[in-house]
């Protein structure tokens, strides 16, 4: 818990998270109706990664009463992608199967190359194909148990791929078999910077 006690103007509190520093401040003066003003944080942290940032609750104290305000944050480390940072903005409940690059998952025209142009060792191997009217390419994904949780793009597309199914890219049939079928909520990001 953090308590600001209003003294003039200013309430300020400094809230470390991990290795990060949050600096929370806000006007506290009174209405021309003698009413409290809305207390209206300006959050500023560094670029590091939080890790976790728990619930939080202030209360503010004046002479004649206490308000409590409580504040829940999302408790969501920080994405990035590429070296920026990233926001999720949907999560989309899809039936996600895995292929490889070789002739078993794209026949004849398994030749190294999505159908973006681009090569398949984009990221390491780790790329997603997807409906494009739904998810175009370049589209930045997360998919629980695909490369470990990090963000991956669309850069492919197949035939059978359409509406809400995506398909993650194995080096390996095995690996790709092993993946299976499974429906799972994939969330989706764009670039917060």
């Amino acid at each position: 818990m953090v308590r600001f006690t209003q003294h003039g103007f200013m309430a300020l509190a400094m809230i470390a998270i991990g290795s990060s520093l949050m600096l929370a401040a806000g006007s506290a003066s009174r209405t021309s109706a003698g009413e409290p003003r809305r207390i209206t944080p300006v959050i500023a942290a560094s670029t590091a990664a939080i890790e976790s940032f728990s619930p939080a609750v202030t209360t503010l104290t004046s002479v004649d009463r206490q308000i409590e305000v409580r504040a829940r944050a999302v408790a969501e480390p920080v994405q990035m992608f590429d070296g920026r940072p990233l926001r999720r903005v949907n999560t989309l409940r899809m039936r996600v199967t895995a292929y490889t690059p070789g002739p078993e998952s794209c026949g004849a025209s398994a030749d190294g190359i999505t159908a973006s142009g681009r090569s398949v060792y984009v990221n390491g191997m780790r790329l997603a194909a997807a409906d494009t009217s739904l998810l175009p390419f370049g589209t930045i994904l997360t998919v629980p148990g695909y490369n470990n949780g990090q963000p991956v793009q669309v850069w492919d597309r197949g035939g059978t791929i359409k509406g809400h199914r995506l398909d993650v890219l194995y080096s390996s049939v095995s690996t790709a078999r092993k993946w299976g079928v499974q429906m799972l909520d994939v969330d989706v990001w764009e670039y917060a910077d």
